[in-house]
């Protein structure tokens, strides 16, 4: 199916227009009409090849998995979906599906590597797989989530990263009420944090280099606000946290942060910095503390946490942006500048 989309050709070009073929579907696919995608820091890595090493990049690269859109048609043995309904596409299109961790519903840490919603090998083409910047995609129900009708789809879209990659480390380290957390840094996944710590229940701190957020992070859900540059506020919480989220992809300080860990508290990295983060030994020993780290989450995760924000009324604060803004968009996002997420109105394309 030939599908208009926008696609980067080389690491130095900017994203354009481009066609791309999408697969006939198979009896257990599931078509969807593309209405939104958000706008992930990966796609702008990836677009770029700043990965080359871990994921190197497959030009032309179509980016974007944070997809909502309706479906618009469905194979044979397709029992979850029917035209008309909402749906979403996150990170992942596929995996082994039969290995440990697929079965356990933790396909992101498939042994085998799970197939990525872009820049992944496509066992179907032979090529790869291409992302959200599109007008459709090809998905298997297995790989398809559920959205409530009910939210905002647009502000749902970056759920589909942002959220997930937040939620499954609170879930997995049982945040809830009585407990002490902390995130680290504010922004597309520190606004997200705030968001569901403070929904589980939980005591939540920001801690953040900009004095010009406190008041943005207590609307949304933070009970105290520390500026991490000062020594003398940050000490005050010596050995008093559970669990603190750090999802800061820049050089920082990783023990001054294990060092506020209680007893058995962890330390749970969400950001990737470009460079190794020296950790000082006895920040782990005393108190038996943890550093960890988290990517994404399974589909069963996922779905857990659309239907949790759902109920809650949890979305993402974004800034919508037709398609032909997204190199305007990646220019912005290196500088730090929206609040929280771009999302593209496909309609646009």
């Amino acid at each position: 199916m030939p599908t208009k989309a926008y696609a980067a050709q080389s690491p130095t070009s900017a994203i354009g227009p481009h066609s791309i073929q999408r697969r006939e579907p198979t009896p257990d696919d599931v078509v969807i009409d593309i209405l939104y995608c958000g706008v992930c820091h990966s796609d702008l890595h990836q677009a770029r090849d700043e990965w080359h090493d871990a994921l190197p990049t497959v030009y032309p690269v179509v980016p974007g998995h944070e997809i909502v859109g309706r479906v618009s048609k469905i194979g044979e043995n397709v029992t979850k979906f029917k035209v008309g309904d909402s749906a979403a596409v996150g990170c992942m299109v596929d995996s082994d599906r039969t290995c440990e961790n697929c079965q356990k519903g933790l396909e992101q840490y498939c042994l085998s590597f799970p197939t990525f919603t872009y820049n992944s090998p496509d066992k179907h083409t032979g090529g790869v797989t291409y992302g959200g910047y599109s007008a459709n995609i090809v998905v298997d129900q297995a790989f398809v989530l559920k959205v409530s009708d009910k939210v905002d789809l647009a502000a749902t879209a970056p759920l589909l990263c942002a959220g997930i990659t937040t939620w499954s480390p609170l879930r997995h380290w049982k945040v809830g009420p009585g407990h002490k957390v902390g995130v680290v840094g504010l922004g597309g996944l520190g606004h997200m944090a705030i968001k569901f710590a403070h929904a589980l229940g939980a005591h939540v701190v920001l801690f953040t280099t900009s004095p010009g957020k406190s008041d943005d992070a207590r609307r949304l859900g933070a009970d105290e606000v520390v500026l991490s540059k000062d020594a003398n506020a940050v000490a005050k919480h010596s050995g008093s946290f559970d669990f603190i989220l750090d999802a800061v992809s820049a050089d920082h300080d990783i023990s001054a942060y294990l060092n506020l860990l209680k007893l058995d508290g962890a330390v749970c990295l969400v950001g990737a910095p470009e460079k190794p983060l020296p950790v000082a030994a006895f920040s782990l020993l005393m108190n038996r503390r943890s550093l960890s780290g988290s990517a994404i989450g399974g589909i069963p995760e996922t779905q857990e946490m659309l239907d949790f924000c759902a109920e809650h009324g949890i979305t993402s604060d974004i800034e919508m942006i037709r398609i032909q803004q997204i190199n305007e968009a990646y220019d912005r996002l290196l500088k730090g500048d929206v609040k929280y997420r771009f999302v593209i109105d496909m309609a646009s394309l």
